[in-house]
Protein backbone atom coordinates (compact mmCIF):
# COMPACT_ATOMS: atom_id res chain seq x y z
CA UNK A 1 0.00 0.00 0.00
CA UNK A 2 2.80 2.40 0.91
CA UNK A 3 6.57 2.29 0.48
CA UNK A 4 8.97 5.10 1.27
CA UNK A 5 12.74 4.86 0.85
CA UNK A 6 15.52 7.11 2.15
CA UNK A 7 13.24 10.03 3.07
CA UNK A 8 15.41 13.04 3.93
CA UNK A 9 14.07 16.42 5.03
CA UNK A 10 15.79 19.52 6.39
CA UNK A 11 14.60 22.97 7.34
CA UNK A 12 17.59 25.26 6.86
CA UNK A 13 20.46 23.65 8.77
CA UNK A 14 18.14 21.47 10.88
CA UNK A 15 18.03 17.85 9.70
CA UNK A 16 14.58 16.54 10.62
CA UNK A 17 14.50 13.23 8.71
CA UNK A 18 17.77 11.42 8.01
CA UNK A 19 16.94 8.65 5.55
CA UNK A 20 13.73 7.01 6.73
CA UNK A 21 12.48 3.76 5.17
CA UNK A 22 8.94 2.56 5.82
CA UNK A 23 6.44 0.18 4.24
CA UNK A 24 2.79 -0.43 5.08
CA UNK A 25 0.59 -3.29 3.89
CA UNK A 26 -3.07 -2.97 2.90
CA UNK A 27 -5.34 -3.30 5.92
CA UNK A 28 -2.46 -2.75 8.34
CA UNK A 29 -2.54 -0.38 11.31
CA UNK A 30 0.90 1.09 11.98
CA UNK A 31 1.66 3.43 14.87
CA UNK A 32 4.63 5.81 15.00
CA UNK A 33 5.87 6.91 18.41
CA UNK A 34 8.76 8.93 19.80
CA UNK A 35 9.61 12.04 21.75
CA UNK A 36 8.60 15.49 20.54
CA UNK A 37 11.02 16.63 17.85
CA UNK A 38 11.82 13.10 16.67
CA UNK A 39 10.36 13.85 13.23
CA UNK A 40 7.06 11.95 13.49
CA UNK A 41 4.71 14.64 12.20
CA UNK A 42 7.14 15.72 9.48
CA UNK A 43 7.30 12.12 8.26
CA UNK A 44 3.50 11.82 8.37
CA UNK A 45 3.07 15.02 6.34
CA UNK A 46 5.52 13.78 3.69
CA UNK A 47 3.89 10.34 3.51
CA UNK A 48 0.52 12.07 3.21
CA UNK A 49 1.84 14.33 0.39
CA UNK A 50 1.16 17.48 2.43
CA UNK A 51 4.89 18.22 2.27
CA UNK A 52 7.68 17.03 0.00
CA UNK A 53 10.98 15.38 0.90
CA UNK A 54 14.35 16.80 -0.07
CA UNK A 55 15.38 13.31 -1.11
CA UNK A 56 13.85 9.86 -1.33
CA UNK A 57 11.10 7.93 -3.10
CA UNK A 58 7.45 7.55 -2.12
CA UNK A 59 4.95 5.13 -3.62
CA UNK A 60 1.31 4.91 -2.52
CA UNK A 61 -1.16 2.39 -3.89
CA UNK A 62 1.00 1.84 -6.97
CA UNK A 63 1.54 5.54 -7.73
CA UNK A 64 5.03 7.06 -7.71
CA UNK A 65 4.40 10.42 -6.07
CA UNK A 66 7.63 12.06 -7.23
CA UNK A 67 6.55 11.69 -10.88
CA UNK A 68 3.31 13.65 -10.37
CA UNK A 69 2.88 17.37 -10.92
CA UNK A 70 1.77 19.55 -8.01
CA UNK A 71 -1.79 19.65 -9.38
CA UNK A 72 -1.82 15.87 -9.86
CA UNK A 73 -0.57 15.34 -6.30
CA UNK A 74 -3.48 17.43 -4.98
CA UNK A 75 -5.98 15.35 -6.96
CA UNK A 76 -4.30 12.13 -5.84
CA UNK A 77 -4.40 13.23 -2.20
CA UNK A 78 -8.09 14.06 -2.35
CA UNK A 79 -8.97 10.71 -3.93
CA UNK A 80 -6.61 8.27 -2.25
CA UNK A 81 -5.71 9.74 1.16
CA UNK A 82 -7.72 10.57 4.27
CA UNK A 83 -6.55 12.63 7.23
CA UNK A 84 -7.54 12.79 10.90
CA UNK A 85 -5.77 15.39 13.04
CA UNK A 86 -5.72 16.14 16.77
CA UNK A 87 -8.16 18.99 16.23
CA UNK A 88 -11.09 17.99 14.06
CA UNK A 89 -10.78 21.01 11.70
CA UNK A 90 -14.49 20.92 10.87
CA UNK A 91 -15.87 24.05 9.23
CA UNK A 92 -18.07 25.68 11.90
CA UNK A 93 -20.67 27.11 9.52
CA UNK A 94 -21.54 23.71 8.01
CA UNK A 95 -23.43 20.73 9.41
CA UNK A 96 -21.85 17.34 10.06
CA UNK A 97 -23.31 16.04 6.79
CA UNK A 98 -21.99 19.01 4.82
CA UNK A 99 -18.52 18.76 6.38
CA UNK A 100 -18.31 15.08 5.46
CA UNK A 101 -19.41 15.74 1.88
CA UNK A 102 -16.88 18.49 1.10
CA UNK A 103 -13.98 16.23 -0.06
CA UNK A 104 -16.45 14.37 -2.28
CA UNK A 105 -17.66 17.60 -3.84
CA UNK A 106 -14.05 18.67 -4.44
CA UNK A 107 -13.38 15.34 -6.18
CA UNK A 108 -16.21 16.14 -8.58
CA UNK A 109 -18.46 13.21 -7.77
CA UNK A 110 -22.23 13.00 -8.14
CA UNK A 111 -23.80 15.07 -5.34
CA UNK A 112 -26.57 12.57 -4.57
CA UNK A 113 -24.14 9.64 -4.37
CA UNK A 114 -21.81 11.66 -2.15
CA UNK A 115 -24.61 12.56 0.24
CA UNK A 116 -25.82 8.96 0.31
CA UNK A 117 -22.29 7.79 1.15
CA UNK A 118 -22.06 10.45 3.87
CA UNK A 119 -25.34 9.30 5.41
CA UNK A 120 -24.08 5.69 5.38
CA UNK A 121 -20.91 6.77 7.19
CA UNK A 122 -22.90 8.78 9.72
CA UNK A 123 -24.94 5.68 10.48
CA UNK A 124 -21.85 3.46 10.67
CA UNK A 125 -20.26 5.85 13.16
CA UNK A 126 -23.49 6.25 15.17
CA UNK A 127 -23.88 9.90 14.16
CA UNK A 128 -27.08 9.77 12.11
CA UNK A 129 -28.91 11.90 14.69
CA UNK A 130 -26.22 14.57 14.35
CA UNK A 131 -26.31 14.90 10.56
CA UNK A 132 -27.92 18.37 10.65
CA UNK A 133 -25.95 19.62 13.67
CA UNK A 134 -23.06 22.05 13.39
CA UNK A 135 -19.76 21.30 15.20
CA UNK A 136 -20.63 23.64 18.09
CA UNK A 137 -23.70 21.48 18.76
CA UNK A 138 -21.69 18.24 19.06
CA UNK A 139 -19.42 16.77 21.73
CA UNK A 140 -15.69 16.45 21.21
CA UNK A 141 -16.02 12.74 20.49
CA UNK A 142 -18.81 13.35 17.97
CA UNK A 143 -16.77 16.04 16.24
CA UNK A 144 -13.79 13.69 15.89
CA UNK A 145 -15.97 10.84 14.58
CA UNK A 146 -17.36 13.32 12.03
CA UNK A 147 -13.77 14.07 11.02
CA UNK A 148 -13.18 10.31 10.59
CA UNK A 149 -16.27 10.09 8.36
CA UNK A 150 -14.94 13.01 6.29
CA UNK A 151 -11.63 11.15 5.90
CA UNK A 152 -13.53 8.09 4.62
CA UNK A 153 -15.89 9.81 2.17
CA UNK A 154 -13.77 9.17 -0.95
CA UNK A 155 -12.93 5.56 0.02
CA UNK A 156 -9.23 6.38 0.52
CA UNK A 157 -6.47 3.83 0.13
CA UNK A 158 -4.90 4.96 3.40
CA UNK A 159 -5.70 7.22 6.36
CA UNK A 160 -3.03 9.22 8.17
CA UNK A 161 -3.84 10.25 11.73
CA UNK A 162 -1.75 12.76 13.72
CA UNK A 163 -2.47 12.53 17.47
CA UNK A 164 -6.13 11.72 16.70
CA UNK A 165 -7.14 11.20 20.34
CA UNK A 166 -4.86 13.86 21.81
CA UNK A 167 -7.73 16.30 22.37
CA UNK A 168 -10.21 13.76 23.76
CA UNK A 169 -10.96 12.55 27.28
CA UNK A 170 -10.12 8.93 28.11
CA UNK A 171 -13.60 7.58 27.32
CA UNK A 172 -13.84 9.22 23.90
CA UNK A 173 -10.21 8.34 23.15
CA UNK A 174 -10.90 4.66 23.84
CA UNK A 175 -13.99 4.79 21.63
CA UNK A 176 -12.00 6.39 18.80
CA UNK A 177 -9.30 3.73 19.09
CA UNK A 178 -11.89 0.95 18.84
CA UNK A 179 -13.40 2.73 15.84
CA UNK A 180 -10.13 2.64 13.90
CA UNK A 181 -9.77 -1.11 14.37
CA UNK A 182 -13.44 -1.66 13.60
CA UNK A 183 -12.96 0.17 10.30
CA UNK A 184 -9.95 -2.00 9.57
CA UNK A 185 -12.02 -5.14 10.11
CA UNK A 186 -15.08 -3.88 8.24
CA UNK A 187 -13.47 -1.95 5.36
CA UNK A 188 -9.90 -3.32 5.31
CA UNK A 189 -8.90 0.29 5.95
CA UNK A 190 -5.17 1.05 6.24
CA UNK A 191 -3.98 3.44 8.97
CA UNK A 192 -0.70 5.15 9.83
CA UNK A 193 -1.05 6.82 13.21
CA UNK A 194 1.35 9.20 14.99
CA UNK A 195 0.51 9.15 18.69
CA UNK A 196 1.77 9.72 22.21
CA UNK A 197 -1.04 7.49 23.51
CA UNK A 198 0.62 4.24 24.62
CA UNK A 199 -2.64 2.30 24.56
CA UNK A 200 -3.36 3.18 20.94
CA UNK A 201 0.27 2.64 19.90
CA UNK A 202 0.35 -0.82 21.46
CA UNK A 203 -2.92 -1.84 19.77
CA UNK A 204 -1.36 -1.40 16.32
CA UNK A 205 -0.13 -4.29 14.21
CA UNK A 206 3.31 -2.68 14.27
CA UNK A 207 4.74 0.08 16.43
CA UNK A 208 7.62 2.09 14.94
CA UNK A 209 9.74 4.24 17.23
CA UNK A 210 11.48 7.36 15.94
CA UNK A 211 14.46 9.12 17.45
CA UNK A 212 16.47 12.00 16.01
CA UNK A 213 15.00 11.71 12.53
CA UNK A 214 15.30 7.94 12.15
CA UNK A 215 13.16 4.88 12.82
CA UNK A 216 15.11 2.94 15.44
CA UNK A 217 12.73 0.07 16.27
Amino acid sequence: MLEAKNIIKSYGTLEVLKGVDIHVQKGEVVSIVGASGAGKSTLLHILGTLDSADQGALQINGHHISTLSSKSVSKFRNKHIGFVFQFHNLLPEFTALENICIPGYIAGGDDKKIEQRALELLKMLRLEKRSRHKPSEMSGGEQQRTAVARALINNPAIIFADEPSGNLDSKNAEELHRLFFGLREELQQTFVIVTHNDTLADMADRKLEMRDGNIIA
